[in-house]
């Protein structure tokens, strides 16, 4: 087995077992186990659970902020009108390509997202802010102007609702979806969910702003 194929299986063992059951809760062995391979690769590969942690949340966000820099870089250079649906509309759009590109499910990243916040992991904010704080601040600050007379406490709390929101409602897409098929016979597909969140979470923001 190749280094390479050794990260990768760490990895993909550690996504699905720290989505499913908790960062706390998983132990270094059961990744291992599950991965089919010695403790020790860990270390020499990670050095930690927390930087293997830290990894699982690189390789999903370094191709998204490198797509969603590049969306904005585009839509900037075209001279278009950077509203909150537009923002929000690219967003979640370059985010699902994103990780369709990857291959790698939505509902888990949205479940590590989640985990993120429920279980506080002090090292793994720090590391986001360091590697991807100028991303986010770029897009919030984008997305602040578009939304002139709001204070910054509002504007902080109401984008934490909207991203709120969005997690829970994309991380439980298939449980949502299956209960809508059962209530009302309608089938919902994630790219029309994502049409239908994107002027919901857009009002988040937007409600008395003006």
């Amino acid at each position: 087995m190749s280094q390479t194929d050794t990260v990768s299986r760490i990895l993909d063992a550690a996504e699905v077992l720290f989505a499913e059951r908790g960062f706390t809760e998983t132990s270094l062995r059961t990744i291992t186990t599950t991965a089919g391979v010695n403790l020790a690769a860990v270390n020499y590969h990670f050095g930690s659970k927390k930087e293997l942690i830290q990894a699982v949340f690189e390789r999903f966000l370094t191709p998204f902020t490198g797509a969603l820099a590049a969306e904005l870089d585009r839509r900037v250079a075209a001279g278009e009108a950077l509203t909150v649906e537009g923002l929000l509309e690219s967003l979640y759009r370059v985010g699902m390509g994103s990780l369709a590109e990857q291959g790698r499910d939505p509902q888990r990243f949205m479940r590590l997202l989640g985990l993120a916040y429920t279980q506080y992991q002090g090292h793994l904010r720090r590391f986001i802010v360091s590697r991807y704080g100028d991303s986010y601040r770029r897009f919030a600050g984008l997305l602040a102007q578009a939304l002139p007379g709001l204070d910054p406490v509002t504007f902080y709390w109401r984008l934490y609702f909207m991203l709120g929101a969005t997690i829970f409602t994309l991380s439980s897409y298939d449980a949502i979806e299956a209960i809508l098929r059962e209530d009302f016979g309608a089938p919902s597909s994630l790219p029309e969910t994502l049409e239908r969140l994107v002027p919901a979470a857009a009002a988040m923001l937007k409600v008395n702003s003006q």
